[in-house]
């Protein structure tokens, strides 16, 4: 057994597993010890300006520096830190690298879109049941990004990464509270667009079932579900009809601020970006019945996601 420890740090939050990992000789299996989550922002304004603003880093590194302590704490042996879509689109990127390093004492890895698709569909894969040589199309939806990948039992088929995410479209375009129909459809072209370009080098008419990843989307399915709180256990494994997708995301993108901010199970740090996340998983969703010819009409949300495909990779 080998305690591991991952890093996950995107546009909107920060994230730690710290976990037992097991091997049977063939997949590795997780046991979790530690999970936590900030919400940072770190893509404050990356978007606009190109640059991490210097309050984000400040922000991450207070979280990194916590994550530090609960590493050597919790004895992990080994630590893989992964950073994403806002930190690849950053000018000053070798600021938050210097600083990571600094407080982890590990290089923090800036991953590609590839290569980030291929964690979040591995982490995700691993806990759902086979549907043997079947595609499943992964899409994480995360701040930055949006990664689409399509794969089986035997491993990835095709991903391609696009940067349509909730805090990218919310300061892009959904500036009204809430957003004005104007907006919504500024940003439903650029989501379209998106799914246009994941659509070159993914065929996605292939996928038979879509599983949904990353905050936005397990937040839309805790709204789905009206949950008294949010919970991760009623969360996961939840399958939506399309119906019941476009129903969430359609209350969420209408709601404003306050309102967004009194549900039971909203985190504080997506009150302000959850509309354009519902924006993208609705859009995303009648492209893919659209792309299917109607035989894909229902989404499955997973818990498990890129940080576990970190973990996994260092077990």
């Amino acid at each position: 057994m080998t305690r591991v420890a991952a890093v996950d740090c995107g546009t909107n939050s920060i994230r730690l597993l710290i976990a037992d990992a097991e091997s049977d000789g063939r997949t590795p299996r997780l046991a979790d010890v530690v999970r936590e989550m900030r919400v940072v922002r770190l893509g404050q304004g990356v978007d606009a300006t190109g640059e991490l603003a210097q309050e984000a880093l400040d922000r991450t590194f207070a979280a990194a520096r916590e994550y530090a302590g609960l590493i050597k704490s919790h004895g992990a042996t080994r630590v893989r830190f992964v950073a994403t879509s806002a930190t690849r689109d950053a000018r000053n990127r070798q600021d938050f690298v210097d600083g990571i390093r600094g407080l982890l004492g590990v290089e923090p890895e800036v991953i590609t879109g590839d290569a980030e698709a291929a964690l979040s569909f591995a982490g995700a894969s691993s806990v759902l049941p086979s549907r043997g040589g079947d595609p499943i199309l992964v899409v994480d939806l995360g701040g930055g990004s949006t990664e689409f990948v399509l794969g089986n039992a035997d491993g990835v088929i095709a991903a391609r990464s696009v940067d349509v995410g909730c805090v990218r479209m919310t300061e892009r375009h959904l500036r009204s509270d809430p957003p004005t129909a104007e907006q919504i459809a500024a940003a439903e072209a650029d989501v379209d667009a998106a799914l246009d370009e994941a659509a070159r080098t993914v065929p996605l008419d292939r996928s038979a079932a879509v599983v949904g990843v990353a905050g936005s989307v397990t937040t839309i399915t805790a709204h789905a579900l009206r949950l008294p709180e949010y919970s991760a256990e009623a969360i996961h494994g939840t399958e939506l009809s399309l119906d019941a997708v476009r129903r969430a995301c359609t209350e969420l993108l209408a709601m404003s601020h306050a309102e967004r901010a009194a549900l039971p199970y909203m985190h504080p740090g997506r009150v302000d970006v959850i509309g354009a996340g519902a924006l993208v998983w609705r859009r995303v969703m009648e492209r893919l019945a659209e792309a299917t010819d109607g035989r894909v009409t229902t989404a499955v949300t997973s818990e498990h996601d890129i940080l576990d495909g970190i973990a996994l990779s260092i077990s």
